[in-house]
């Protein structure tokens, strides 16, 4: 979020609001005290930590608090926290939450790049190559970086990540040799700052100023800090000293404020100083010369000549300019680490009084013992057939038991804690409780034979009302067949799976809460945490068919999705009665009895919960966005203030315009022109009128 958004955002709380606790650097904004369970479950999270207790599992059911809970035995600790999610959305909603309760504290973002990646791997069978392929994002890339700046740099720090935190980075040592602190008065001359920014992997462009670049204009330096999406720093020089420095915005170039003296942080966490990759080269030719022998006495010819020109040109480039393509390979030569040694991670930035939270820790223990095997069979291959050296094999996501070892205090979340945290965890804080009076949703069982026809049915009657619905399925085809045929009944509906990028995700869910449409059809996405106050229906098709997504835990997980709503429903579509359903249905149940007499008991009426509807990630939409945000609102004033004749004269022009854009090949700036005709239609007809070509029906 922007400094600018920030400060916004902050003048419309009530400062009344704010809780600060003795010796913590945390600001919590409370806008309700905390009830139910929640204050026993902080108290006893608390104790337990400050007791040294190593683990510890918050047992909490859908829509209790569990987020809430988190964020007040954090600000109570006040020591940095790590919460790790098991997937990019849950990330996105929990990021988004904390800041809602740490607006003036630094809540962080640590998630996968990558909104496309294809790893470099090779198939013997069919003596097939893949090149690695990859599209990163660079908004999510500067939230990554943001983090590590602010893990060295402050106390106050939560950091919400995937697994992608257990996968190697840049060292934290080398990474904080590289940083550069300018000061007012500093005798630091103008070659001298160019040549650190470029050691640090800022790339000079006078034309085009973007994040992780600089520009020189006489004796002043702008430079576009990397971790910073919406704030430059402008060094001003006199001779050879530091007379000025200044925060300015990029986009407007008005500047901010005067500072005395700023941290620019290198631009990659594989920056590296100069002294290290003159010693890595020499440790990588001794290793290319070792595995060149072994090549040559087996006789394999092909894979020496192959591993001796991938590797020779990666020496040269890291020579000339400090970094190759795919130098996360050759990691360990910079780190100097033994052979088979864990790679340095984000844990690694962490102080060693930190809390770390696994939400979902039933899922997330999971996916942390599986990373590592994974990788290793696919760079097997490589280094066999001469792609790389086997020190890629060391550039690798952290073995569980190396993730146990590096683990700070842990308190695992969960609603079904699994086999792990019940062997592991010394101490459970409950949860049961909602404060809010809702209880579990009603389950009902049907047939499985007429389930699609069912569900249709279902879902008008929850549609009439207003209300969301969930319906998840078993695999992908079965997502996209049923959306179609749900949308060729006149169904709003969309699908969620694994082939959605990070934002597009976020954005589907944000979609669904506003009504943009009334049915999400998904997979296993739509189980742990997704907090859709606006569903009434959970519908489970195929719930007798046994196997990982209809066992008892993703069961639970599944109908949870409609316990924060006061007409919350869930219904399993099935032949037979499952143990496994069985199970879930008896839980539910059991927590359903307990928090109606803790109503009963305590006169309360269940209530719905009223979430705010926000985008999960602002920012997530890069400055360009914000510019055409900006140009279609204005757009919009200005076809407000036309009348008729002129509504119709300016139709003609942007068709004729989008015509001629089409004839040249110019395909964004036709789509552009599209989208403000269909935007002027939409004002001269009262709908979004699509484009008809005559003739057609």
């Amino acid at each position: 979020m922007s400094e600018q958004h920030l400060t916004e955002a902050e003048d419309t709380l009530d400062e009344s609001k704010f809780v600060r606790f003795e010796g913590s650097p945390f600001q919590l904004y409370q806008p309700y005290p905390p009830a139910g369970d929640q204050p026993t479950a902080i108290d006893t999270l608390v104790e337990g930590v400050e007791d040294g207790l190593a683990f510890q599992t918050l047992l909490g059911v859908t829509g209790s608090g569990k987020t809430f809970t988190m964020a007040n035995t954090i600000a109570r600790l006040g020591r940095p926290a790590i919460v790790f999610a098991p997937n990019k959305t849950l990330a996105a909603q929990l990021y988004s939450e904390f800041r809602e309760f740490f607006p003036r504290n630094a809540v962080e973002y640590f998630v996968s790049y990558y909104d496309y990646y294809q790893p470099e791997a090779y198939v013997p069978q069919r003596d097939l190559f893949i090149e690695k392929d990859s599209s990163i994002n660079e908004h999510i890339e500067q939230m990554r970086l943001s983090a590590t700046k602010s893990l060295m740099e402050r106390r106050d720090v939560v950091i919400v990540a995937t697994v992608s935190a257990i996968y190697g980075i840049g060292n934290p040592s080398e990474y904080h040799q590289m940083i550069l602190t300018l000061r007012t008065g500093d005798k630091l001359g103008q070659r001298d700052i160019i040549a650190r920014l470029i050691a640090m992997q800022y790339n000079r462009n006078e034309a085009d100023f973007q994040r992780g670049s600089f520009r020189v204009r006489g004796d002043t330096i702008d430079i576009f800090p990397a971790e910073h999406a919406e704030m430059a720093v402008r060094v001003e020089l006199f001779d050879d000293e530091v007379e000025t420095l200044q925060l300015f915005d990029p986009l407007t170039g008005r500047v901010r404020q005067k500072i005395p003296r700023f941290t620019v942080y290198p631009s990659s966490h594989y920056v590296t100083p100069r002294d290290t990759v003159v010693r890595a080269v020499e440790t990588i030719k001794s290793e290319l010369r070792e595995r060149l022998e072994f090549f040559y006495s087996g006789g394999k010819l092909v894979e020496a000549q192959r591993l001796e020109q991938r590797t020779r040109f990666d020496l040269e480039m890291l020579q000339e300019l400090g970094f190759c393509k795919g130098i996360e390979n050759y990691s360990r030569h910079f780190s100097g680490a033994a052979p088979g040694e864990p790679p340095p991670t984000l844990v690694d930035y962490l102080p060693s009084d930190a809390i770390m939270m696994l939400d979902e820790s039933h899922v997330l223990i999971g996916q942390l013992n599986g990373m590592y095997n994974g990788d290793r069979a696919r760079k097997e291959n490589l280094v066999d057939y001469g792609f790389r050296l086997p020190s890629a094999l060391d550039n690798r996501p952290l073995k569980f038991n190396e993730f146990e070892r590096k683990m700070r205090q842990v308190v695992f979340v969960s609603a079904t804690p699994a086999d792990y945290e019940q062997k592991t965890a010394g101490q459970v804080a409950e949860q049961l409780v909602r404060p809010t009076g809702l209880v579990d949703p009603e389950i009902e069982v049907r047939p499985a034979r007429s389930q699609v026809d069912d569900v249709l049915g279902e879902i008008n009657e929850r549609v009439k009302v207003g209300d969301r619905v969930l319906v998840t399925v078993l695999t992908k085809r079965m997502a996209e067949q049923l959306t179609e045929f749900l949308a060729d009944h006149g169904v709003k509906v969309r699908y969620l799976h694994s082939d959605i990028d990070t934002v597009e995700r976020v954005e589907i869910i944000r979609d669904l809460r506003l009504g943009t449409f009334d049915v999400l059809v998904g997979i296993n996405l739509l189980r742990e945490g997704l907090d859709i106050p606006e569903v009434s229906l959970v519908a489970i098709l195929d719930a007798d068919k046994e196997g990982f997504l209809r066992a008892e835990r993703s069961l639970i997980q599944t109908i949870g999705r409609a316990a924060r709503n006061v007409n919350g429903k869930a219904i399993l579509y099935a032949d037979r009665v499952t143990d496994s359903m069985r199970r879930a249905i008896d839980e539910t149940e059991r927590r359903r009895n307990k928090q109606i007499a803790f109503n009963l008991e305590n006169g309360i009426t269940p209530r719905g919960v009223v979430k705010r509807i926000r985008d999960i990630i602002d920012g997530v939409y890069n400055v360009d966005d914000a510019r055409a945000e900006l140009k279609e609102q204005q757009t919009r004033a200005k076809f407000e203030d036309m009348s008729e004749k002129q509504l119709a004269k300016e139709l003609k022009r942007l068709e004729k315009q989008m015509m001629e854009h089409a004839k040249n090949l110019e395909f964004e700036k036709a789509a552009q022109t599209r989208d403000q005709l269909a935007l002027l239609r939409q004002r001269v007809f009262g709908a979004n009128v699509g484009d008809h070509v005559s003739g057609v029906d």
